[in-house]
């Protein structure tokens, strides 16, 4: 039932995207950020709840500085195991374009004490419009918060909170493409073009 937009919009055959089913965690919840070159390049940003991953598409990354409000628009739940995708879509299919994982790890769902609340509480405070959680990534890590706008359902935004892992300088998760992937050698050789000319 949770994955039956993802589904819709795909035809499997002609994607290598998982068909995934829904699938509760066995351990510690998981999340997943993933650069995403579609016609527009942004970040999707997921966190395993529910047997699914909640997605979020960030048109400029998240940040860990606590100043910068980042939109993040809810889209379809995918499947958990989306979590080590990274592939070419191919033109033609929904989200055709090149994606990389950008960070992963775990997280801990939190309360507005920073206690850590029970997954089923998370859900709910999920249905209210604000979350909470401790990140524990390679580049994502400390306390977060996902907001609804309130001028609908789909728009959130991604906040840092203050804490030992934030910082006060600009912040750009492109700066932290991973070196092994084909969107940092592009970067890479765009860089260079310019630099002859």
């Amino acid at each position: 039932m949770a994955l039956t937009a993802y589904k819709e919009k795909r035809e499997f055959d002609k994607t290598p995207e998982p068909k995934g089913t829904v699938k509760a965690s066995k351990s510690k919840l998981t999340f997943v950020v993933q650069r995403h070159h579609a016609s527009h390049l942004h970040y999707d940003f997921r966190l395993e709840l529910q047997g699914v991953l909640k997605s979020w598409a960030v048109p400029k990354g998240p940040s860990l500085n606590p100043k910068d409000r980042r939109l993040a628009m809810m889209v379809e739940d995918h499947p958990v195991s989306y979590a080590t995708f990274e592939s070419d879509i191919p033109a033609g299919n929904y989200g055709a374009g090149h994606v990389d994982v950008w960070d992963h790890g775990t997280y801990e769902p939190i309360d507005e004490d920073a206690k850590v609340i029970t997954p089923t509480e998370f859900a709910q405070n999920l249905s209210n419009g604000s979350i909470k959680f401790r990140m524990k990534g390679k580049r994502l890590k400390g306390d977060f918060a996902l907001v609804n706008m309130k001028k609908d359902e789909k728009s959130w935004l991604l906040i840092k909170h203050r804490d030992k892992y934030a910082t006060d300088e600009a912040y750009d998760s492109e700066d932290y493409t991973k070196k092994s992937s084909l969107a940092y050698t592009a970067k890479r050789n765009k860089d260079k073009a310019v630099k002859k000319k």
